[in-house]
């Protein structure tokens, strides 16, 4: 298909995303930008939180990822649903209770500035990375696709992007990113749908024979039972709730939209509706993602991975099905990346420079300053994806959940530790604990062979971390002499 007609496809779907964000930010503030003035509906927030849970690493990795570990990853998923009610269930009421605009304002009061702003650190350190990871994804599937061919470079494409992004949240930031997020994920799971309509009609194929065929091929399974496989279904659960414990109830991005639920009830209600509709929606992935190798298979595609979806849904369907996909992917993209740049711009206003504290700021002064942090992260997204291109990985997914494991492990251990104990800590130390967990994961991970001989440590690492940052945190600490909050 001609880049220039799925070029004015992208331009339109921008201009729609204008108009939704020109409507939703009239007459906002600050607290409009942070929190949405805590009236945001539920059920929409927990619509779009779908699209900014799954991103484009998902549309693309997951799928691609079916011939190698099959249904595995289904796996993680099941461990979902049980980080989503401790999610719902312990934390929240926990966020409510304090009235908190930032989470990690929990930290403080609780354990200390320093934690506090370690806490803080490690989030805007992991979103950072694991949000650029995303976008470069995207970014380079869309100038494979459609830029390469009319001769622009892909630093323009990423500013483009990164530009388009900036428009439409620069005003309205949570108030607006709500409403667009739902757009964009009804445009994404359109696009997944679509695909495997089109794949089992093209295929003359009904569901049941489809799972047949993909159980011939060894797509299908789900369960793993070799203890020592990094694929082992007990790890990859326990990992799954971890990693949703940690990448969703501690971090910023994705409570800044659920608090801005006016009621707790209500919030809990958004993230349990999250859960399931998340679940469904990561089978029908990997549902097409055995599609996509049978498909692939028929046609003599050889790509593989992240390029097999792209490959098949660009040169391999109708021209429709590539406009749908190309729509949808950038509903992937966006609310992955708008939520990370708003996130990262409220924690560094709130968490590192007080901008909420300080009274000698007006509303307008520190609205202007909110606005130089948030072009600020925008440059330093721009700056990463462009060493992301230049490692060009050829599994983001990977990527992601190995930042993670590195990255959340000290915020789980100090939430944790902070909940399920009644001790406090010497602040001053620990920064050093939270810094050296990680540091000593990665030698366990880089010599686990050594180490554990047979063994092989996959998502479970992000425990590991975690353990470690509350055992230092443990050692360092004495009995809490008034209640914890």
């Amino acid at each position: 298909m001609s880049p220039y007609v799925l070029l004015s496809f992208v331009i339109g779907y921008f201009i729609l995303l204008l108009i939704v964000a020109w409507y939703t930010s009239r007459n906002s503030n600050n607290d409009s930008f942070f929190i949405g003035n805590k009236n945001s509906n539920w059920m929409l927030v927990a619509f779009g939180m779908i699209g900014t849970s799954l991103s484009g690493v998902t549309f693309v990795s997951v799928p691609g990822g079916v011939g190698k570990e099959s249904f595995a990853y289904f796996q993680i998923a099941l461990g979902y649903v049980i980080g989503y009610l401790v999610v719902a269930y312990v934390l929240l009421p926990l966020y409510y209770r304090l009235n908190l605009t930032s989470i990690y304002n929990y930290l403080s009061g609780r354990l200390g500035v320093k934690s506090y702003k370690t806490g803080a650190s490690f989030f805007i350190l992991s979103r950072t990375l694991g949000a650029t990871a995303r976008l470069y994804l995207v970014v380079k599937i869309l100038q494979d696709a459609i830029l390469a061919e009319l001769g622009v470079p892909f630093w323009v494409t990423t500013l483009i992007i990164l530009i388009m992004i900036l428009i439409y949240t620069y005003e309205g930031g949570v108030k607006t990113i709500v409403f667009t997020d739902t757009l964009q994920t009804t445009f994404m799971l359109t696009g997944l749908v679509v695909c495997v309509w089109y794949i089992l009609h093209a295929m003359n194929l009904n569901i049941g024979d489809a799972f047949s065929a993909m159980g011939n091929k060894g797509y299908s399974k789900i369960f793993f039972t070799d203890p020592q496989s990094k694929l082992f279904f007990g790890k990859q659960i326990l990992a799954g709730a971890f990693i949703t414990i940690t990448m969703t109830g501690m971090d910023q991005e994705m409570m800044q939209k659920t608090i801005s639920v006016k009621r707790l009830g209500d919030s809990q209600k958004n993230i349990v509706l999250l859960s399931i509709i998340l679940v469904s929606v990561l089978l029908l992935f990997l549902f097409l993602g055995g599609l996509l190798h049978l498909y692939g298979a028929q046609q003599g595609v050889t790509a593989t991975g992240d390029k097999l979806f792209p490959e098949i849904a660009l040169h391999h369907m109708p021209s429709y099905v590539s406009i749908i996909f190309i729509i949808a992917l950038i509903s992937a993209l966006f609310p992955s990346a708008d939520g990370a740049i708003t996130a990262l711009t409220s924690s560094i206003c709130i968490d590192i420079i007080g901008m909420k504290r300080r009274t000698d700021m007006t509303e307008a002064a520190q609205k202007k300053l909110r606005q130089k942090v948030h072009l600020t992260v925008a440059f330093v997204f721009l700056l990463f994806v462009m060493v992301f291109y230049k490692i060009n990985d050829p599994s983001m997914i990977g990527v992601i959940l190995k930042v993670a494991a590195y990255t959340y492990g000290p915020l789980l251990g100090l939430f944790t530790f902070g909940i399920l104990t009644k001790r406090s800590v010497n602040d001053a130390i620990v920064p050093f604990i939270c810094i050296a967990s990680p540091i000593i994961c990665f030698f366990i991970d880089k010599f686990q062979e050594q180490i554990l001989p047979g063994f092989k440590i996959g998502s479970e690492l992000l425990l590991l971390n975690g353990l470690l940052t509350f055992t230092g945190l443990l050692i360092i600490s004495k009995k809490y002499t008034t209640p914890a909050l």
